[in-house]
This record gives C-alpha cells, sequence and structure tokens, in this order.
C-alpha cells in the first residue's frame, strides 16, 4: 500500500461494503469528521448514509458562516429522489460554510463522499457520541442488524 494513501477499515455487510477512512470519527447518525490542515472540521455522510439517501439533487443551509452550532441541530437540508432529509450538527462550535464544489456537482457526494464530497466546514468540539472507524463499523452492523430484522418482520426488502 502506498505510503501516501490514508489507511481505512474495510467494512462489508449483507450488500453494502466501503473503505472507512480510519483517521476520521463517525457519527451514529452516520455522518464523518475530519481534521483537516487548517484545523477546521471537514464534515460529510458516511457512505452508508449515502447510499440510504439515494441520488440526490439540492442542498442548502440554513446557518451562516460564524454561527453557533450545537450537536444535533439542523443546518440544512439535502433532497434527493426518495426524500428530503435535514443536515445536522456534529460540531460544538462554528459553521464555517458549505462545500462550493457541491454547487455545481452534486453527485460529488455519491463519487467521493470522504474527500471531495464533504458537506460543511467546522470550528470547535466534536459531538462526544462520535465514535472511531472500528467502532463505527460495529455500529453499522447493529444498524444493518436491526433493518434486516425489519425487513423480516415487514417482508419488504432491505435498503442495504
Amino acid at each position: 500500500m502506498d505510503a501516501a494513501q490514508p489507511k481505512t477499515v474495510f467494512f462489508k455487510r449483507s450488500h453494502f461494503a466501503t473503505h472507512l477512512p480510519a483517521d476520521a470519527l463517525f457519527s451514529p447518525t452516520h455522518y464523518w469528521l475530519r481534521r483537516g490542515p487548517d484545523g477546521l472540521w471537514r464534515v460529510g455522510f458516511s457512505k452508508f448514509a449515502v447510499r440510504m439517501l439515494g441520488e440526490l439533487v439540492d442542498q442548502s443551509f440554513d446557518k451562516p458562516v460564524g454561527a453557533a452550532i450545537k450537536p444535533g441541530e439542523i443546518l440544512g437540508w439535502i433532497e434527493g429522489f426518495k426524500a428530503i432529509s435535514d443536515i445536522y450538527g456534529v460540531i460544538d462550535g462554528t459553521f464555517q460554510g458549505g462545500n462550493p464544489g457541491l454547487k455545481a456537482d452534486l453527485a460529488k457526494i455519491h463519487d467521493d463522499p470522504y474527500e471531495a464530497g464533504w458537506l460543511y466546514l467546522a470550528e470547535g468540539t466534536p459531538d462526544a457520541n462520535c465514535l472511531t472507524a472500528t467502532e463505527y463499523a460495529a455500529w453499522l452492523n447493529a444498524t444493518i442488524d436491526r433493518m434486516l430484522e425489519h425487513q423480516k418482520d415487514s417482508g419488504s426488502p432491505p435498503d442495504a
């Protein structure tokens, strides 16, 4: 493996597989967080969240740059063909703006969720509930278990 490439934690379960960046934190609500060289946290959807959202058509933030934010607070929204979902804060601190590259190419969220497809920047402290990549892999297993159990009980096909 090339030393310049980030290390990952491989996860595969049911019909879903991904490489989780080992240097990122993950929220139980399926966001990833990684501190950039500028000291700001880049936040995006995990590959699992992206898969659940489906094809994306629009997104926007309601918070202005410099606004105080808290974990669990709604910062904006994202619209897909499946649904419109809120975008939540996972940092206790200050909103530093959305990813300007998404305005021209929202597909970056699907195509490169852990790099070019990040959602927003924030300064502050990550939510205390955040998990390491290994812990998040265990969380994904539990999440998929619940989805498969629900599918079994309802007779509908699972999304994952």
